[in-house]
């Protein structure tokens, strides 16, 4: 009886588990274990940045099978604030989402807004879109006003740079998100409840990289991101980042790809190791009028959409694909909410599909094939590139054309 409560308490206590269930090489299926809900990784994380995913319900995102959606930290303190979020019951209740949710640190505000921003090691002053009066975000800040949302999982405050970007820059951001991890670290009240994971920085400089995945796991965080990348690098350099972070990373914690969305990005990182993903892609290519298929990409807006009385996917079984045609979401996008309501959700039924799909193939034993099924489709001609083609070596897939072929 003692055991158990014991046991009990042990599992209460901790905010996070993770556990590997299959391999091949270094792509790993595992069950990650939240307070809210119990995730199957390689997973993908839609970004609400106010907590709701544009054009569609809680319901809706169960329904399609979402495990984890995205907040951002900057945007929800703006508005409505995180005190009333808190007064109101946390995100969760907020929005009305019984899943798990993760929130971002505002740090990439420091790139996406950074005519705004002004960054020392204090923190970064922001001038507010809202009302054009300065906000600074230290870390303590940043860990506070993301206890009080009430997310899963929180993202320490780190100094980012663009991959573009080069020189002391970059060593000057990595070395002071070191230092700023651990004032984060200090800040966080809710270890039992939420868990803080550190982001590793040092563009594309294999040497600052290996100083910044040390000095993380030796913090020993519930879970590491590799940050820093999806901004304008070369494909070589991207896979070859996350390459080496991955093999640095603990093997018993979870690796979250920041800022990832292209489902083939997504495929090559799960090869390389990764287990979680987040992007507006998927949703913001929805309101643009194109939509995710097997083969890459649609675009209902072209005029040959206009008859087309097939599904966007003959092959998808979501809800828009089962009830609606390619002609009637033609004549909607660009033009009406309903088009790029319906086109999200389909993305997102893409997403989570190729998720599951991930992670079954490698509980099966059947990733290899997957891959080149997937790589098949897309690459119809064999032209796959050459970015893809390293790293799956490195990944230890055979991509040759006759293993191609016979997928």
């Amino acid at each position: 009886m003692l055991r158990r409560a014991l046991e009990l308490y042990i599992h209460h206590s901790m905010a996070l588990r993770f556990e590997v269930l299959g391999r091949f090489n270094r792509a790993r299926a595992a069950q990650l274990t939240l307070p809210h809900f119990v995730c199957q990784t390689p997973l993908f994380m839609p970004v609400g940045t106010q907590g709701t995913i544009k054009g569609l319900a809680t319901d809706q995102l169960e329904e399609i099978g979402c495990q984890i959606i995205l907040g951002n930290t900057y945007h929800l303190e703006l508005r409505p604030s995180s005190e009333l979020i808190d007064e109101l019951g946390g995100l969760h209740k907020f929005i009305n989402w019984p899943r798990a949710l993760l929130t971002d640190s505002g740090g990439f505000q420091m790139v996406s807004l950074l005519h705004l921003a002004d960054i020392t090691e204090k923190g970064v002053t922001f001038q507010s879109p809202v009302d054009g009066k300065p906000m600074l975000l230290t870390p303590e800040e940043s860990i506070q006003i993301q206890n009080r949302i009430g997310a899963d999982i929180i993202m320490a405050l780190d100094d980012v740079v663009k991959t573009t970007i080069t020189g002391p820059r970059v060593e000057e951001a990595m070395y002071r998100t070191l230092r700023w991890i651990d004032r984060c670290i200090a800040a966080h009240k809710r270890p039992n409840e939420q868990n803080l994971f550190g982001i590793v920085q040092g563009g594309l400089d294999p040497v600052l990289r290996d100083i910044c995945v040390k000095g993380l796991v030796d913090r020993n965080l519930p879970g590491y991101a590799i940050g820093g990348l999806s901004g304008g690098e070369d494909k070589d350099s991207f896979w070859r980042v996350v390459a080496q972070c991955t093999a640095a990373l603990p093997d018993d914690k979870p690796r979250y790809v920041m800022g990832v969305g292209y489902p083939l990005d997504i495929v090559v990182c799960s090869a390389l190791g990764a287990d979680m993903y987040d992007c507006v892609y998927p949703t913001r290519t929805a309101r643009f009028g194109t939509a995710l298929v097997s083969e890459g990409v649609l675009k209902l807006k072209h005029q040959a959409m206009a008859d087309d009385d097939r599904p966007i996917d003959p092959t998808c079984q979501c809800m828009v694909c089962k009830k609606y045609t390619r002609a009637y979401i033609h004549c909607l996008v660009t033009k009406d909410a309903m088009g790029s309501q319906l086109l999200s959700y389909h993305n997102l039924y893409y997403m989570m599909k190729l998720s599951q799909d991930l992670h079954s193939s490698i509980i099966e034993g059947k990733f290899p094939e997957f891959v080149c099924k997937f790589l098949q489709k897309m690459f119809p001609k064999g032209d796959v590139p050459e970015w893809v083609c390293n790293a799956m070596e490195v990944a230890g897939i055979d991509i040759s054309p006759s293993a191609l072929h016979s997928s």
